[in-house]
């Protein structure tokens, strides 16, 4: 053995790295993964927790995509490779240095240095899509709104901070169509959790009651004790049923009502937050949309993944 490797052993025998929390999520554009994400964020705080967008592995920028036959979507369209190895050492404690994709312009800007906290939050078109990278992940949710609410979700992003025209927007979502249904919806049977944001099938609500949410929880991790939280909490702000997802496995269905009162959702809210393990109140910022505005059922879904994320007892 060289005396080089020799020294490079040695300065490698220090303490090892410690392992954080991964969480990862998955869902197509526009679903809504980057306000889930900041939320958590937030209730965190930066000093316990890292988030990335795995969509900085894009292998090409917006004006090299032009002439290609495959989009974003398309696992030949980004270093899935790279994304496998860099989850690998953020999932035990390393540091990565992190290409960068600019969703504003569509350019590849200058890599920045990654440092794995407490927590690390992994977001984007393809965290679930390979074996390897769902391996990395301690828990792991697919956003599946529907099609109409993610197309106005889309749209509204997209002309608003990406430089698209609707037309454009419209048009591109149906050329990605074959590939969001074979590379992004299938992630979905890979995901402990399917959280699904849209208002209520048969009820007449007025239009601007805010959306609901179904949260679809499979038996592969431990859950939060929802019957004890709703025997101590009865309300209108949510229940749960045994249901089968759409590939027909069987799931608890936690329904969290956006017509129920702030108030009784707050008493839930406290409820889930009084488990975890932490003495601050309940963080403001939960719930918060991208446009500021607050939804109920967001907060509460974010709170059942920081009781997952935190050990909740």
């Amino acid at each position: 053995m060289s005396h080089k490797l020799m020294q490079m052993q040695r300065a490698e025998t220090g303490p090892p790295p410690v392992r954080p929390i991964m969480l990862g999520i998955a869902g197509d554009s526009a679903a809504g993964k980057t306000t889930l994400t900041g939320g958590l964020v937030k209730a965190l705080g930066a000093e316990r927790s890292t988030s990335l967008c795995v969509d900085d592995y894009h292998r090409y920028d917006r004006a090299e995509r032009a002439s290609l036959p495959f989009t974003p979507l398309h696992p030949d369209c980004n270093y899935v490779e790279i994304m496998e190895q860099h989850l690998q050492l953020l999932a035990t404690g390393k540091p990565v240095l992190k290409p960068v994709y600019d969703h504003s312009d569509g350019t590849l800007t200058r890599p920045v240095l990654l440092e794995p906290r407490e927590f690390v939050i992994v977001e984007g078109l393809l965290p679930l899509y390979t074996k390897l990278a769902r391996a990395c992940f301690d828990v792991t949710v697919f956003l599946a709104p529907p099609e109409d609410i993610r197309t106005r979700w889309k749209i509204t992003r997209d002309t608003t901070k990406r430089g698209y025209t609707e037309e454009k927007v419209r048009a591109e979502m149906q050329r990605r169509e074959p590939e969001s249904e074979r590379f992004i919806r299938s992630q979905r049977s890979n995901a402990d959790i399917v959280i699904v944001f849209s208002p209520i099938e048969g009820r007449d609500d007025p239009p601007d009651t805010p959306l609901s949410a179904t949260i679809l929880l499979r038996p592969t991790i431990p859950h939060p004790p929802l019957a004890e939280i709703l025997a101590e909490t009865p309300s209108k702000a949510m229940h749960v049923k045994l249901m089968r997802d759409v590939d027909g496995s069987p799931v608890d269905a936690l329904h969290i009502h956006g017509y129920a009162p702030t108030e009784q959702s707050t008493t839930v809210a406290n409820a889930i937050w009084e488990r975890l393990p932490v003495d601050d109140p309940l963080p403001d910022g939960l719930g918060t949309l991208a446009d500021g505005e607050h939804n109920e059922p967001l907060r509460l879904a974010q709170l059942i993944l920081l009781y997952h994320l935190m050990g909740g007892a």
